[in-house]
């Protein structure tokens, strides 16, 4: 996967290290050259100084050929700028911006632009919204014959119910994510756009539920 991160500070220097580390394709860009330095010298991807929201440094960075952006400059407004023009103008598939200011979370999420905060955990939110895959495994339990698997809401269940896609002793959901939030669903919530699950799943329910998902 190739990326490209705005902003180096705390969030941005640990999200290109951690994304680097599990072998994707990471461009940084910050207006301070200096802050490159807390990349160390063992960080092999891209480095360009200048603005992020600059049409002529994003396509230095080649973002029209990237599939991800994070926007994670100290200003909530210029992430917004950011990754506004990621997503409308080069039409990146993947943009998230870093906000410190969470009341602004609900403008953002109608923009169509995922949002993250705090440092520590962001970065581990943000990793795991870019390298997840359409269908995830999370984690093997016992011998391999139940998995803890995190897949997004495809748009043919948006608007359904988690007991719609439960089948006892097959399926079942652990917790969903939305909106930087992770909460243990009930049978009865409805699933939306954007919501990353994490059901349990029996082995032999594996191909039930990538059909179940329109992925088979």
């Amino acid at each position: 996967m190739k990326v490209i991160i705005v902003g180096l500070g705390r969030m941005g220097t640990g999200l290109s290290l951690n994304l680097m580390k599990k072998g994707h394709q990471v461009t940084v860009i910050d207006t301070n050259p200096e802050a490159f330095d807390l990349l160390g010298k063992d960080f092999t991807g891209n480095k360009i100084v200048g603005f992020g929201f600059d049409r002529d440094v994003l396509n230095k960075a080649r973002i029209d050929q990237v599939d991800a952006v994070v926007a994670c400059t100290e200003s909530d407004e210029i992430n917004a700028v950011i990754a506004r023009v990621a997503k409308n103008i080069y039409r990146v598939p993947r943009v998230i911006a870093r906000l410190y200011d969470s009341r602004k979370a609900e403008i953002y999420r109608r923009l169509g632009i995922q949002t993250i905060s705090t440092t520590s955990w962001g970065i581990e939110r943000a990793s795991e919204i870019l390298t997840y895959s359409q269908l995830d495994s999370v984690y093997e339990m016992g011998n391999g014959s139940v998995n803890l698997v995190r897949i997004e809401v495809p748009p043919l269940l948006v608007g359904h119910t988690v007991n719609e896609i439960t089948v006892i002793g097959e399926i079942n959901v652990v917790s969903i994510s939305r909106n930087n939030k992770t909460f243990i669903a009930t049978l009865g919530t409805i699933l939306e756009a954007d919501d990353i699950l994490y059901l349990s799943v029996n082995y032999t329910a594996t191909d039930k539920l990538k059909a179940m998902f329109g992925l088979a």
